[in-house]
């Protein structure tokens, strides 16, 4: 069995994004070698996600604007956590609910993908430097 990492770096200026990284882990899944096997993507901090769905820009838009429903931003002050002087409890929020990871079955090469699936990375609370792990396992 073969093993392959790499890490993602990933700095978007905004508070708030939804970045499609499929053909980012298509290129790892590239450079493994590996053709039959599992493939995970995970955010490496607790205020980011990585998550699965189609790649639509209403959906997009759909998914920002639901989440600052959940977990707005503002006022700061209504979190706990930022009582400590950080102004993210809200990113931890969005993060809990849109999850850490996926795990994706590798077949014949490719991602073993349903129809419109594709892997995305979600910044909640953005404007540094933050990274995403890619571990393949198989043969």
């Amino acid at each position: 069995m073969k093993s392959y990492r790499k890490e993602l770096l990933f700095n978007i200026p905004k508070r708030m994004a939804l970045i499609n990284i499929t053909p980012q882990v298509e290129n790892c899944l590239k450079e493994s070698g590996i053709t039959e096997g599992l493939i995970l993507v995970n955010a490496m901090h607790i205020t980011a996600s990585v998550f699965i769905n189609d790649d639509e820009s209403g959906l997009h838009q759909d998914y920002e604007e639901w989440l600052e429903s959940l977990a707005p931003h503002e006022p700061v002050s209504r979190y706990r956590h930022n009582w400590t002087g950080e102004d993210n409890g809200d990113a931890h929020l969005k993060r809990q609910i849109m999850g850490r990871e996926v795990v994706v079955a590798v077949t014949g090469g490719r991602l073993d993908f349903g129809p419109w699936e594709q892997i995305f990375y979600g910044e909640f609370d953005g404007r540094r430097r933050k990274k995403v792990l890619v571990k393949i396992i198989g043969e």
